[in-house]
């Protein structure tokens, strides 16, 4: 008799999918591409980093399968992309980037948004058979694995989720995304649907909750522990900040943390293998700096307060044992370590530098040049990046312009 293998947890970063797409916020291609380094560096299982079928991400996706393919970044991450569960969109995806092994397909589920979006057009099992038919669509075309989501999945129907799911299953489809597409579910209530979904359907389930009511994170935690009690693998869906539509989805470092740490989970034994905490601090900053969106002084690890202590028996308690007012140690998270910050004079990389200013940043970079040609190329390269950016560039993207010139070019191509 063989031993079924432990049910586990993995975690598929949507930062460069659903975290762009919200309103007034965005990242050019070339810090969409830091962002999957990071998580490639923290251990991430997936990214959900793009959409293949959309014209003005060709280049960026195109490129970061290049780097992925030379074997010196991105090695251990998977690049998933984001379509639409209908057969056009497959078509123009494998046509766009025809190397992309790894598709979520999305479809609507609830009788609210099916009658919103289709009217009479498209029964249930319409959508269905829209469903499969993109699932054969995409395996036909290349793809190693597919998830398929099932939109507003939480004010969905319980019967019709299952026989949406026991179809996509059929078709070949690796695990069901369950959205709560409006941030309306609560722990309680989604580990119990999340449980009898998975026993009844006997796949693995993927968690993407929102925040509109506060509960991204504990209902992300709950779902995947209904999913791990009915024996499937879970998979929790997770941005950087908790960026995202609205008031954001579940905060990566939020949801490790609690994996790791809450009462329930951290003799379970469920925190995702390979996950390297320590780029939590430098990764949250570089979010931070590319959406230009402030941390807050009590953002979950990161924030400035997050390990402050002011009141009298708080910091006399810390003082004595850290464990009395702090769960956790900040130097797990790469806190801790001093920090050198120039003062005075400041010489940054832009669309209006000169050779001098610039080997002067590259310098202090140690990164050197074999010739003043090769500076110039590097350093057109960089002016060409700030416009991209729009911003200074930080010294992660310095260096990825520096060490992969060609693939940065790709990155910020962008023919209308």
């Amino acid at each position: 008799m063989v031993k079924k293998k432990k049910p586990q947890i993995y975690i598929i970063d949507v930062t460069n999918r659903d975290g762009v797409q919200t309103s007034r916020i965005g990242l050019a291609k070339l810090e969409k591409t830091i962002i999957n380094l990071y998580l490639n560096d923290m251990g991430i299982f997936q990214s959900e980093f793009g959409f293949p079928f959309t014209k003005h991400e060709t280049n960026y996706l195109n490129a970061n399968l290049k780097l992925q393919a030379t074997g010196k970044e991105l090695g251990s991450i998977r690049l998933e992309g984001w379509c639409r569960a209908m057969t056009k969109d497959i078509d123009l995806a494998f046509k766009m980037v025809p190397k992309i092994k790894h598709l979520n397909l999305s479809v609507s589920t609830s009788d609210i948004m099916l009658k919103g979006k289709f009217g009479d057009k498209k029964s249930k099992d319409d959508i269905i058979n829209m469903m499969t038919e993109a699932v054969d669509a995409a395996y036909k075309k290349g793809a190693k694995s597919i998830g398929v989501n099932a939109e507003d999945a939480s004010r969905s129907d319980m019967d019709y989720l299952i026989k949406f799911a026991k179809a996509a299953k059929e078709h070949g489809a690796t695990r069901i995304r369950y959205c709560d597409t409006l941030g309306a579910e609560d722990p309680m209530n989604i580990y119990k649907r999340l449980n009898q979904l998975a026993q009844e359907t006997e796949i693995a389930w993927e968690l993407h909750c929102h925040n509109d009511l506060g509960m991204g994170v504990a209902c992300s935690v709950a779902g995947a522990k209904g999913v791990i009690d009915a024996g499937q693998d879970a998979y929790i869906n997770t941005t950087i900040n908790g960026v995202g539509e609205r008031a954001g989805n579940a905060d990566l470092l939020s949801v490790l943390l609690a994996l790791k740490y809450s009462s329930g989970f951290k003799n379970e034994n469920l925190f995702p293998k390979g996950i390297n905490l320590k780029k939590a601090w430098t990764f949250a900053q570089y979010a931070s700096y590319a959406f230009d969106i402030p941390i807050p002084l009590n953002q979950v690890g990161i924030g400035s307060n997050a390990f402050a202590h002011e009141s009298g028996i708080h910091a006399d308690g810390a003082l004595k044992n850290r464990r009395n007012y702090e769960l956790y140690d900040y130097e797990e998270l790469g806190l801790g370590e001093t920090k050198v910050v120039e003062t005075g004079r400041m010489i940054t990389v832009g669309e209006y530098s000169g050779i001098k200013g610039f080997r002067n940043v590259y310098g202090k970079l140690a990164i050197e040049f074999k010739d003043d040609n090769e500076a110039a190329k590097i350093l057109e390269l960089a002016r060409y990046a700030n416009v991209h950016t729009q911003k200074s560039l930080t010294e992660n993207e310095l260096y990825f312009v520096a060490r992969y010139p060609e693939i940065a070019r790709l990155i910020m191509t962008v023919t209308p």
